[in-house]
């Protein structure tokens, strides 16, 4: 069995409303709460985090499966992220990725296997398996 293990570093020194970092080996960031939640809104936030990671490891795990099948494609996509507040209760309800796929050939094949590899890519990727029974996640795919 292999195992990779990824390391971060975050400090907070202050209250709810004050700004913290985060330092990882290819990413460093100042982060606090986004002004949609009452908060300063500088660098990042978890929501934005989790979002970045559902949406990168998709993308990555498509085009993965893109270049096995023999597909030139470039991929374009917006995710949303929906967060739930009830009764001051936050949680993260929902993701929901809008791609654009624009074929280098395109022809029946190609566009029903590249359409077929979208909704797969979403249920193979480690993070999309990670929240499975959390949190929803949507593609929608747009042929270009």
């Amino acid at each position: 069995m292999t195992q990779h293990t990824f390391t971060l570093q975050t400090t907070w020194t202050g209250g709810r409303n004050d700004v913290g970092t985060l330092q990882a080996e290819r990413l460093s960031t100042a982060i606090s709460i986004p002004p949609e939640m009452d908060g300063p809104g500088i660098g990042t936030n978890p929501d934005e985090m989790l979002l970045g990671a559902a949406a990168t490891c998709y993308l990555i795990s498509l085009a993965a499966m893109l270049e096995r099948s023999d597909i030139k494609a470039i991929l374009n996509m917006t995710s949303e992220g929906i967060v739930d507040v009830t009764n001051g209760v936050f949680t993260y309800e929902q993701i929901i990725h809008n791609l654009q796929l624009k074929l280098a050939e395109k022809n029946e094949r190609n566009e029903r296997t590249a359409t077929r590899l979208a909704h797969k890519a979403e249920q193979t990727c480690m993070i999309s398996k990670a929240l499975k029974g959390n949190v929803e996640i949507k593609v929608n795919v747009t042929m270009e």
